[in-house]
């Protein structure tokens, strides 16, 4: 009974009657009612408002990730893109009219050079214009056609780079007696095939570069491990010439690891790796405090002969490929001994370093024994470029100092060329007190080198100026040089008088070289490739190997398509 009560009980608060008969609970119970519809009622506003508020965030995502996908697409173009060098879109990013206009002028110079080799030289190794035929200077090898490949891809030229690809195919035979160069042979024929190679992907590019390499590994059987720097090419026997006393040539020998390294890099053989990095051993083991190595080096003890130090003729590209061999490899430890030969050696170059009077004109200075040279070679003005490539290695101070140093003799060399009546440049100057500089040995035989530093130097600092001067110096070779059968030399640069030579490197480097200044920065990148001394672009390759155990390059793999400078002048002096 007192359960039926207390049941009843609850049920009366639910009666209206109860309610009419209590005001003050009614308005109570009232107030609760809207309080509770105004909270569910804001409470499904805000739902509703977060709902519209997730709609919009959700359709800007969607937006987000369609651009992101555009953008990734374009740069998958770029990377895909970044070895056909000449493609229209990628230089239409950051072109400008002037450089188009240039650019063309270089390119159609250089399908000038190459139609008159193609007329009157066509496989045979350099152009004599002035003559209309062709002369066999390095045994045969097709030495312009091959050190052109790379030009005429970069620039474009696809029927012209399949011509020279077909007779690389089916004519270029190494089997010669000739008694080859190692060094001008490396650089120019084996740095011409592996950049062809490394270009267009084509393996018969690959396959001739081995074939010549292993023709001329003989000269590394030395009780050293410094190469001989001739060869005979059909019987590999292996000898210096009798004009260096049976010495060695420091750039000769020091300047096929680029060359080297990368066939190894590219066919899983080491051979060709351990015969050039052997001899670097052999030098860093005496390798002296300044870093400065003389000319002529034993290459039955390894060491140095008393000779003269020198960044031009003979000594020159010995110094850039310890640079070049640390970036190659992608800067990493395996290769950081080359780089701290090379800051060494800076440190050499800097002792080395003298300003002329009136105008404080910064040159390199030669040495021997104690005594110092005021002396500079044109080759030398390779240095800036060296210079500012080598900089970003450095802490922030270091890295001014050789920046501001490498601009410094930029404009020395671009001096060379502006202070004669030709504006070509001699092959070396002489500095006299109260006279600046004056050309010594006055023919222009096509050099590239200061061209190379202007190149480096508009990359690397963005500064036009270094654009307009390259300017003038084609302008000089185009006004000089060019004539209807192709491009020659001058006999001496204050008469303006020629000679009969369209030397290979001219299509090699200097224009190359001339072209890529007026190019977008997208084309060659220099975080991707290096140059070798013949300025053939070799991909870079991270390494991760020691100088001590090598074999594990046979696990490298192909990549995807995608000159001592040299002594020739010097060997005619002898």
């Amino acid at each position: 009974m007192a359960r039926a009560r207390s049941s009843s009980s609850r049920w009366r608060y639910l009666h209206p009657s109860y309610y009419l008969k209590r005001p003050k609970r009614l308005a109570l119970l009232f107030i609760a009612f809207v309080s509770v519809s105004l909270v569910v009622w804001d409470r499904q506003t805000l739902v509703r408002e977060h709902e519209v508020e997730v709609s919009k965030l959700n359709e800007q995502l969607v937006q987000l990730q369609n651009q992101l996908r555009n953008y990734v697409g374009d740069v998958d173009d770029i990377i895909k893109t970044s070895g056909k060098t000449s493609e229209p879109k990628k230089q239409a990013i950051e072109d400008d009219p002037v450089d188009i206009e240039r650019r063309q002028k270089v390119k159609d110079a250089m399908i000038h050079a190459w139609t008159s080799y193609e007329k009157y030289a066509w496989g045979q190794d350099e152009l004599q214009p002035q003559t209309k035929n062709g002369v066999n200077s390095f045994g045969g090898l097709g030495a312009t056609l091959v050190d052109s490949l790379d030009t005429l891809f970069i620039m474009d030229l696809k029927e012209q780079f399949q011509k020279a690809r077909e007779w690389v195919a089916n004519s270029l035979d190494f089997n010669k007696d000739y008694e080859a160069s190692v060094f001008e042979t490396t650089i120019r024929v084996v740095g011409g095939l592996m950049s062809a190679y490394d270009l267009s992907g084509d393996k018969v590019f690959l396959e001739k570069a081995r074939d010549i390499s292993d023709r001329l590994l003989p000269a590394w059987n030395t009780p050293s491990g410094i190469p001989y720097n001739r060869i005979n090419l059909a019987h590999g026997n292996a000898h210096n010439p009798g004009w260096t006393g049976g010495d060695s040539i420091l750039a000769d020998s020091g300047t096929e690891q680029l060359e080297f390294i990368t066939l190894s890099q590219r066919t899983g053989d080491p051979k060709y790796q351990e015969k050039v990095e052997n001899a670097i051993t052999e030098l860093r083991k005496t390798f002296p405090a300044d870093g400065l190595l003389p000319i002529y080096i034993n290459p039955h003890t390894g060491t140095a002969s008393h000779s003269t130090i020198t960044f031009g003729a003979m000594g020159d590209s010995f110094y850039e490929y310890l640079l070049k061999a640390w970036i190659q490899g992608n800067k990493t430890e395996s290769v950081r001994h080359y780089r701290e030969m090379w800051e060494t050696s800076m440190k050499g170059l800097v002792s080395l370093i003298r300003r002329t009077t009136p105008s404080s004109f910064a040159y390199i200075c030669e040495k021997n024994g104690d005594h110092l040279s005021d002396k500079m070679d044109e080759l030398a003005c390779f240095a800036p470029g060296m210079l500012a490539l080598g900089s970003s290695g450095y802490g922030p101070e270091e890295a001014r100092k050789f920046l501001s140093l490498a601009e410094e003799l930029a404009w020395t060399c671009y001096n060379f060329y502006q202070s004669t009546p030709t504006k070509l440049a001699g092959e070396n100057y002489f500095f006299h007190a109260g006279q600046d500089m004056s050309v010594g040995t006055s023919w222009n035989i096509l050099r590239p080198e200061t061209v190379e530093s202007l190149f480096y130097l508009w990359r690397l600092t963005g500064n036009k100026t270094y654009k307009d001067w390259g300017w003038d110096i084609f302008q000089a070779f185009e006004k000089n040089s060019r004539i209807e059968s192709g491009y020659v030399g001058l006999k001496d640069v204050n008469t303006g008088v020629k000679d009969n030579m369209m030397q290979s490197f001219f299509l090699a480097e200097t224009l190359k070289y001339l072209y890529l200044l007026f190019s977008p920065s997208s084309v060659i990148p220099l975080d991707e490739w290096v140059f070798n001394t013949e300025a053939h672009p070799l991909k870079i390759v991270t390494r991760h190997d020691h100088i001590e155990n090598i074999r594990g390059l046979n696990e490298q793999k192909p990549p995807a398509r995608f000159r001592s400078r040299r002594e020739d002048q010097k060997v005619q002096q002898h």
